[in-house]
């Protein structure tokens, strides 16, 4: 059976998050019924493995999902037949045919995040669902300085909601990035790492959004990776600022 790599794109706003749950509109949900349509598999039997999960309310533009199909399909048809079902909130960007042994979730050797501050003084109608409004004066040199402190190999306990399965909360960052958006009056928040503990990006960004305010003094994410206490660091981001940009799945460039 032919296997297919899709990138995809969604609006997180109205799905129950990307996993399967009764009763739920999920992303997988949606795509299973789909990939079983145009599989002409009235059992619904084919599955759907995506590169990981995202909470409801979380956004992406490139999650990585794989299925086999029963008989091949040309990439590009396959790309034009999932968009002409799916609703107008999900779309698939790109399909590859890859080989039998390519899994979207273990073969990944990265992710990278993206989380969106609006600096409005009043909440953007158009951005409310897309972007997390922040009013308060913030310290960009000094969230800057903080974000360095998180790159490299690290134990993020503090930084791990209740609700990780994971025994294992060491992770590595690559690179984070600051990223100013004057015309929109807005800044990201760039994250780039091996993987991600569930709810980890929006608790690094709620504890920088409190250096830059000056709340949590500048290295003190240094003492939050010794003490290893979620309730030292108990803010959570909300769903809605959150973006996951890109899954890699070759070794990526550190630099």
């Amino acid at each position: 059976m032919p296997r297919y790599k899709v990138t995809i794109a969604y609006d997180g706003t109205d799905f129950a998050g990307f996993q399967r749950q009764p009763e739920q509109r999920t992303i997988e949900s949606v795509l299973t019924r789909v990939v079983n349509k145009i599989a002409k598999n009235d059992a619904g039997t084919i599955e759907v493995f995506g590169s990981g999960r995202t909470d409801s309310g979380v956004h992406a533009y490139g999650q990585v999902v794989h299925f086999d199909l029963p008989f091949a399909i040309p990439a590009e048809g396959l790309r034009h037949g999932l968009n002409s079902m799916f609703p107008l909130d999900l779309m698939a960007v790109a399909v590859e045919q890859v080989a039998d042994d390519f899994h979207s979730r273990f073969n990944t050797h990265g992710k990278q995040y993206r989380y969106k501050i609006a600096r409005n003084e009043f909440v953007d109608p158009f951005k409310r669902r897309y972007a997390y409004n922040f009013k308060y004066n913030l310290d960009l040199d000094l969230i800057k300085t903080a974000m360095q402190d998180l790159v490299g190999v690290h134990d993020f306990t503090s930084f791990a909601a209740a609700g990780n399965s994971t025994k294992d909360f060491v992770r590595e960052i690559y690179d984070v990035q600051l990223v100013e958006y004057p015309e929109l009056n807005e800044i990201h928040f760039v994250f780039t790492g091996n993987g991600f503990l569930y709810n980890q990006v929006r608790i690094m960004t709620a504890v920088l959004l409190e250096v830059g305010t000056k709340k949590r003094p500048v290295h003190d994410i240094l003492r939050l990776f010794e003490v290893k206490n979620r309730l030292e660091a108990p803010l959570t981001a909300p769903a809605h600022g959150l973006y996951l940009e890109k899954v890699f799945y070759e070794n990526h460039d550190k630099e």
